[in-house]
């Protein structure tokens, strides 16, 4: 590996030197540097690396046997190490492949709990299971993390499939969220999935009771309108769910990676059985691919390497997902989860300290939205930020084409521009026409320049469909995956969540004024005596 890291960081020293603009002189640049698998189209074009740079990646990758772990991956093997899990989210999306664990039959497991989401969802939907005033009209699932972050961002993106009940998500354990939900709600007609595996995640249980009591005051019986989704049939049995509506998964499906499964009710609830399918199916094509396809021709690879040229080669500590489609809007924050929570780690599999960097920061804003807020720092800032773009060929609303136009054409625009930049040359010419001459006119100038040489990447697909989508975050979550094994890292793993809420826990007595918190820091006794003194 040290080689083939060397041969890396020898391309990445090089690649400083060159413009990205300049290697458009070879004609094929653009199709040598995309490629095109399962309807999506990714294109690196836009970024320093050439085929010395790409086949030093590659060779990268060989030496870290991404084959090799991926297959573990697909086989059940183990490979979350701290935890001796296998890693099987990708079972619940095709579990038509047989897999044995731990001699349990998986896959079999797998279809049983799908088949009951479908007939519980046939059955809210079709008023089959009804509220204590009536059909169910509102569904309100209440999770944090991959318990939230994945179905709220789905059933954002699919609100055009939406024929369902509508959805509402409650994460925070702030209030403001919970009350805000429940002012526009009928408690009578509304159904809650409380989405905990364990059923104890301290803010899920709380929100779950408080609704609970909001129920209450309207309905006899509010058990008869909560679903859990949980491993734990006893603890929901003790909140008053019945085990025919707990739906359960196994502990080797992670959280983050657990929106293909019963985590996903929510979302099934408002698009249908059906479209839920169509939405595993496309994460399970891509699924194929990735477990075929050549590592040169292979689009989680080409992804992840491309991120690792610019943040372990090139030194960018930030990586901007830049969705140009409104209903993508959660997609950063899912895909910041989804990457800083698996691969944010200070040291290997093997419990070594890491030599290089783990994974970026991740962020971002859908498009034209940003271009109006921070894209000013991606043009004009001195930190390089990789920029991820994606786009649709095709909108929802075709009565509306020359939005989706006017939105393609500024998609396009900003990858151009942040590659070509703009000479003082040409800023100064600007500058004179404007009527500026002397030192105005150069500090003008000066203003008005692009460094450019700035790199993106954009990722088009045909249209936003439940297929299309789970096409997209099957893509991300095998490109952490590549990223992780190459670095070493355990990503299916969160060991650093721990310690907070361990703390978190302790810290209720001190600010309630029953323990005087004598282990607690100066500073963390002061603002909870502040805190304490104002109620």
């Amino acid at each position: 590996m040290a080689k083939a890291w060397a041969a890396v960081e020898a391309e990445a020293a090089r690649a400083s030197k060159r413009r990205i603009a300049d290697l458009f002189a070879a004609p094929d640049r653009a199709a040598s540097f995309s490629h095109q698998v399962c309807g999506l189209l990714l294109d690196y074009s836009k970024t320093a690396l050439d085929d010395a740079a790409r086949s030093a990646l590659l060779a990268l990758a060989e030496a870290a046997d991404v084959a090799g772990r991926r297959d573990a991956m697909f086989a059940g093997e183990k490979i979350n190490s701290s935890e001796q899990r296998a890693v099987l989210h990708t079972a619940l999306r095709d579990p038509s492949r047989p897999l044995t664990l731990d001699g349990e039959d998986v896959t079999a497991t797998i279809r049983e709990t799908h088949a009951r989401m479908i007939e519980f969802a046939a059955a809210v939907r079709g008023s089959g299971f009804t509220g204590q005033g009536g059909p169910i009209r509102d569904v309100v699932n209440i999770g944090i993390g991959g318990s939230d972050l994945g179905p709220v961002m789905a059933a954002r993106a699919l609100a055009p499939y939406a024929d369902g009940p509508r959805c509402h998500f409650v994460s925070n354990v702030d209030g403001a969220d919970v009350a805000d939900v429940m002012a526009g709600l009928d408690p009578a007609t509304t159904l809650v999935i409380v989405a905990s595996k364990s059923f104890t995640t301290i803010e899920t249980m709380t929100n779950a009771a408080t609704l609970r009591d909001w129920m209450a005051k309207a309905v006899t019986d509010p058990a008869a309108q909560f679903v859990a989704i949980s491993s734990r049939p006893d603890r929901a049995a003790e909140f008053g769910i019945p085990a025919s509506r707990v739906f359960g998964f196994g502990d080797y499906v992670g959280g983050r990676y657990s929106v293909w499964g019963p985590i996903g009710l929510s979302l099934m609830l408002a698009i249908g059985p059906e479209e839920f399918d169509a939405f595993r199916a496309g994460a399970a094509e891509l699924d194929a691919h990735f477990r075929s396809a050549p590592l040169a021709e292979n689009l989680p690879v080409l992804l992840a390497l491309v991120g690792l040229w610019h943040h372990q080669g090139l030194g960018y500590p930030t990586r901007a997902v830049l969705p140009y489609e409104h209903r993508l809007g959660r997609l950063p924050a899912y895909l910041q989860q989804l990457e800083m929570e698996s691969n944010g780690k200070r040291v290997t599999r093997d419990g070594t300290p890491l030599t290089r960097p783990s994974g970026p920061v991740v962020w971002g804003e859908p498009g034209t939205n940003g271009q109006h807020a921070f894209f000013q720092l991606l043009h004009q800032g001195t930190q390089v930020v990789l920029c991820e773009f994606m786009l649709a060929r095709e909108g929802h609303e075709p009565h509306l084409a020359h939005h989706h136009r006017l939105l393609q054409a500024n998609c396009l625009a900003q990858s151009e521009a942040l590659m070509r930049g703009r000479s003082f040359a040409t800023a100064r010419a600007i500058a004179e026409k404007l009527g500026y001459d002397g030192e105005a006119l150069n500090c003008q100038a000066a203003q008005r320049v692009f460094e450019g040489n700035r790199p993106s990447v954009t990722l088009l697909y045909d249209k936003l469909t439940p297929r299309t989508l789970g096409k997209i975050l099957a893509l991300y979550e095998h490109r952490v995956f590549v990223e992780g094994t190459i670095l070493g890292i355990n990503s299916f793993d969160q060991w650093g969540v721990e310690l907070g809420k361990e703390l978190a826990t302790a810290l209720g007595p001190v600010l309630a004024g029953e323990d005087a918190g004598a282990d607690k820091d100066g500073s963390t006794l002061a603002l909870a005596a502040w805190l304490r003194d104002q109620e």
